[in-house]
């Protein structure tokens, strides 16, 4: 399909994973889709201002969007049947609220043992010794 100076393009969908983006892409040229991630290089070399940018944004022709619905839409069976998946496996759930987004790593709600860290200090010792726990990113609790 020819493009037209009036096209307009705009922004299909935003990730905050690079590899995500690509692979919609991919599935979208596939299907004879012109399209192109935008803001990649730029977050993938600075990822702290990744919330600030809005993450890897797919842009398309305004004119494919009922298309590019539709074929994405395919893909959401196999999605779902995916994190059914993994949600049936060993995976970790939080007890407060029932999320899987969770990770193990220094606890937030209590980061450092005083002492040790005093005592780090005195001694000129360093990484600080921190706690570790598992943390949801949906409720932002602490559990062991």
């Amino acid at each position: 399909m020819a493009t037209e100076p009036g096209d307009k393009i705009i922004t299909y969908a935003s990730y905050y994973d690079p590899m995500l983006a690509h692979l919609i892409r991919t599935k979208l040229e596939d299907n004879d889709i012109p399209c192109f991630v935008a803001d990649e290089n730029f977050l993938t070399a600075n990822p702290i201002y990744n919330q600030a940018a809005g993450g890897i944004k797919l842009k398309i022709f305004e004119r494919d969007l009922e298309r590019c619905k539709e074929i994405l839409a395919e893909d959401d069976a196999l999605i779902e049947q995916a994190n059914a998946e993994d949600l049936s496996s060993d995976a970790v759930i939080c007890p407060y609220c029932g999320s899987t987004d969770v990770r193990y790593g220094s606890a937030t709600e209590k980061k450092i043992n005083w002492v040790a860290a005093v005592l780090s200090m005195c001694l000129a010792i360093f990484p600080f010794f921190a706690n570790k726990a598992w943390h949801c990113f949906n409720c932002g609790k602490d559990f062991e």
